[in-house]
């Protein structure tokens, strides 16, 4: 007799597993902690066996009295009449239902395994341990948002270029071309990770190159030279905190980024060397956000202090060398100055930080000056700038001690042409009175 819905429903468990038959070799195991589960029993080359349909409902859960809760159908009564009909139809082929159903699973498994969020995954989970968690975090989330709704699903060997370079299209048109240009990066770093982990042999990444709109550069604004004289003057009669007039000083004669000077740490200087020796990562301070942050380039950074430098370090030391930062907030000398404290200074100074000069501006005003100067070598620039990603422990030290007699020169020009600047004396002290 075939089974009902309903009847099906109201098995209730016993001691032991019991059956209840359906037609055609289908019939329901009802067992002791209320799992119930279809199965087909069926003759294949003469022998008997059993083929698993389906679960019916999943054992019995317990509300807080104990009393059993109404069961979730999983797969109905029709659901399995028809999967066990399909399956006749395969036993009728000679095909086992069994071993095709388990070649199925492992084919979903490496349908999943090939899947372009599945590797995407894997590269980020390695890429991470290299990267400081707030960015792991961001690249993450960009991949969530705006590359597995589109790509996720979609199987890496089935990827074109046309296809990366469609996912890519929507974030183009709605004007986040950074965001496009770094999910861009991505795409390629994940296709190169594909290939070397032999889930692809070719990398159709590669042709999206160049794909993107450019998106216009955003210098970060700075005076002209011939303005210099002004910048200097308004620092020396700025009316604040003397704590913000000498991090603006040391800022410009050092032309380091921000987090790298807030988070600076008294240890960090040798001044019997005259260097500052900026970690890769810095030790964490409790309750104090980002202070692990070191050089932006992952590997030490040494910056030569000139004679110039040094002075306001000796003034500073007079504020603040109880502390571990140099420059500490003025509200609680536990946390880092503010990200925005030079640039509320400048605007107290009278300029617009968006156009005319702003505290990362410091820097494009050194660099233009080193380089159009003509006496430095490019490479000496770039490597003060610290502009050069370092990945190995070779490209690190190379970058410790590459330039370094003729870096510790320039910093001192560089200084002295800003002092040749405040004095009137607009052209800087000859670079080969120091440079060898």
């Amino acid at each position: 007799m075939s089974l009902s819905a309903l009847a099906a429903k109201n098995f209730q468990p016993q001691a032991k597993a019991y059956k209840k038959a359906d037609e055609g070799g289908l019939f329901l195991l009802v067992n002791p902690n209320g799992s119930k589960y279809w199965r087909l029993k069926y003759r294949l080359d003469g022998k008997e066996n059993l083929f698993g349909v389906g679960v019916y409902c999943r054992p019995t859960k317990f509300d807080a009295k104990g009393q059993p809760l109404p069961a979730t159908i999983i797969m109905t009564l029709a659901e399995a009449r028809a999967a066990a009909e399909a399956a006749r139809g395969l036993i009728a082929k000679g095909i086992d239902p069994s071993s095709s159903k388990r070649a199925d699973k492992q084919q979903a498994a490496v349908d999943i395994a090939q899947q372009f969020r599945t590797l995407a995954l894997e590269w980020h989970s390695k890429a991470a341990t290299r990267w400081k968690p707030d960015h792991a975090n961001r690249v993450l989330n960009r991949l969530e948002l705006n590359l597995f709704p589109v790509l996720g699903h979609r199987a890496i060997t089935d990827l074109k270029a046309r296809d990366l370079i469609e996912a890519l299209r929507p974030i183009e048109a709605r004007g986040a071309m950074d965001v496009a240009n770094r999910c861009s990066q991505a795409i390629q770093a994940i296709f190169r990770y594909a290939v070397q982990t032999g889930r692809i042999d070719t990398n159709p990444a590669i042709d999206i190159t160049g794909a993107l709109a450019t998106a216009p550069t955003i210098h970060r604004p700075a005076l002209p030279f011939n303005r210099l004289p002004e910048l200097l003057t308004r620092i020396d009669h700025f009316g604040g905190h003397d704590l913000t007039k000498l991090a603006m000083r040391f800022c410009l004669l050092t032309f380091v980024r921000s987090s790298e000077l807030r988070f600076m740490r008294w240890d960090e200087v040798n001044r019997k060397a005259a260097v500052w020796v900026i970690p890769a990562v810095r030790e964490a301070i409790e309750g104090v956000k980002h202070s692990e942050r070191g050089s932006k380039m992952r590997a030490e950074h040494v910056v030569p202090l000139s004679r110039q430098a040094l002075a306001v370090l000796t003034d500073l030391h007079a504020l603040t060398g109880d502390g571990v930062l140099v420059l500490p907030s003025r509200v609680n000398h536990q946390a880092a100055m503010s990200d925005g404290t030079i640039n509320k200074a400048l605007r107290l100074m009278g300029y617009d930080t968006k156009t005319e000069q702003c505290g990362h501006g410091f820097r494009t005003l050194a660099c233009s000056a080193l380089t159009e100067s003509g006496h430095w070598e490019v490479g000496a620039v770039e490597l003060q700038m610290s502009h050069m990603e370092r990945n190995t422990v070779r490209a690190a030290y190379t970058h410790k001690a590459e330039h370094l007699p003729q870096r510790v020169a320039m910093m001192q020009w560089w200084a002295d042409y800003l002092d040749a600047q405040q004095t009137g004396d607009h052209v800087p002290p000859s670079a080969f009175d120091f440079a060898g």
